[in-house]
């Protein structure tokens, strides 16, 4: 087995990653597939899950995904998710707490609904999934070979960034902190709790800015390293913390912006 097979396979172990159908759950879904990875996918669109599955799979990659329905936004629906997940595997070793919503407006229009909405998924619901899912992956959890948990943040977690998503700026400041409450609280269980922080990729919750090739070179050029993300950008870090390579690492809040979170002002003087 060379050094690469050694410390990247992630072949035998099972992922779950929430909204996996698009975006960034999309490209994590690829990466743990491609390091071997059997990886179960979720979103409220079941049926965008199945396609993105056969598309996936399609790819001949050395894991399989397999994609379904399941909404974290409530408490029935994580129950149901996690019954499912529990019905398709004994086993689980990677959780990704992808799955997450946004809402818009000025700061003048912004509504008090738009904090309830915001904070039950990406919050809330990552909290009680990752609680209800805890038995299922201790079971998988060793001294030398963590379970893991994956948490998306976001670099307008870390910078004071509203520009009108002020609950969902908000929401991903407290996945941070809970990322690191949850680092404390499970590492006696041998699982580790990390979370990445994204700047600007192309997915369906930033396409109003992304979606075109002209809007994503000009967003690109405001970042310090020149380019809004890529899949392979997500790819590798997840398969990175989701396999020998990283089992040594939590706590952690991973940038993943381009340099945004240490941009500074420039040429002040």
């Amino acid at each position: 087995m060379s050094v690469i097979d050694d410390l990247f396979s992630l072949a035998g172990k099972t992922a779950l990653v929430t909204g996996g159908a698009t975006g960034i759950g999309r490209m994590a879904a690829t990466g743990l597939a491609g390091a071997g990875a059997r990886v179960l996918i979720a979103s409220r669109k079941g049926e965008m899950c199945e396609v993105t599955a056969q598309e996936i799979n399609a790819l001949g990659l050395p894991g399989k995904v397999e994609g379904f329905a399941g909404d974290v936004g409530a408490e029935i629906g994580i129950e149901a998710l996690a019954k499912e997940v529990e019905k398709r595997t004994g086993a689980l070793h990677i959780l990704m707490n992808n799955a997450g919503t946004t809402w818009g407006k000025p700061y003048g229009e912004f509504p008090h609904s738009a904090w309830e909405k915001v904070m039950s998924v990406n919050v809330a619901g990552l909290f009680s999934l990752t609680q209800r899912l805890t038995p299922l992956l201790a079971k998988t959890a060793t001294l030398e070979d963590p379970a893991r948990v994956v948490n998306v943040g976001s670099v307008m977690g870390t910078a004071p960034i509203g520009v009108g998503a002020y609950s969902y700026s908000a929401s991903k400041g407290a996945v941070h902190h809970l990322t690191k409450i949850l680092a404390t609280e499970l590492a006696d269980k041998r699982i580790t709790v990390n979370a990445i922080a994204p700047g600007p990729f192309q997915s369906n919750m930033t396409a109003f800015a992304t979606a075109d090739a002209e809007n994503r070179d000009r967003i690109g050029a405001k970042t310090p390293l020149g380019r809004i993300g890529m899949p392979d950008d997500i790819a590798g870090l997840m398969v990175f913390l989701g396999s020998k390579a990283g089992a040594y690492v939590t706590g952690a809040i991973i940038p993943t912006d381009g340099g945004i979170h240490v941009e500074t002002v420039k040429d002040l003087f």
